[in-house]
């Protein structure tokens, strides 16, 4: 792992979860991607985010990942760069990339959970983020 890592802006925290989650099953749905590319050309928090700047969080995730203590260190870097009044808004934002695809592997379930611990996410709270994404994420 680099001696020093980037810092992240509140809103490259933000992809870096939603880039996480996809990453979690080794496995990069194009349904994920597109929902990441929407929420940041679509929500409000994202007005003033540069789009190109994903490509340079992910790369910085997918290398945090392949490391050892990569999760904790990537983890370390959210939790630097995300004021706490949004951990709720990352948790969501993670939860809608899971769905995206229609499908929630075990890897993506361990990767939320380790979420709602390292981001302190009241359990009652993150049942109603999970069943709010999996109403806007079902099909006919």
């Amino acid at each position: 792992m680099p001696d020093t890592l980037p810092s992240l802006s509140p809103q490259d925290a933000l992809v870096a979860i939603m880039v996480a989650v996809s990453l979690s099953d080794e496995s990069v749905r194009t349904a994920e991607l597109i929902a990441i590319e929407q929420m940041v050309n679509h929500m409000p928090i994202f007005a003033t985010y540069d789009i190109e700047q994903i490509s340079v969080v992910a790369g910085t995730v997918y290398a945090l990942l392949e490391e050892e203590d990569g999760l904790d260190a990537l983890f370390g870097l959210i939790r630097d760069g995300l004021p706490e009044r949004l951990f709720e808004t990352a948790y969501a934002l993670a939860c809608d990339v899971a769905a995206a695809d229609g499908t929630l592997r075990q890897s993506e379930l361990r990767l939320l959970e380790e979420m709602r611990h390292e981001l302190n996410i009241d359990r009652l709270h993150a049942a109603a983020i999970e069943r709010g994404a999996r109403a806007r994420h079902l099909t006919l």
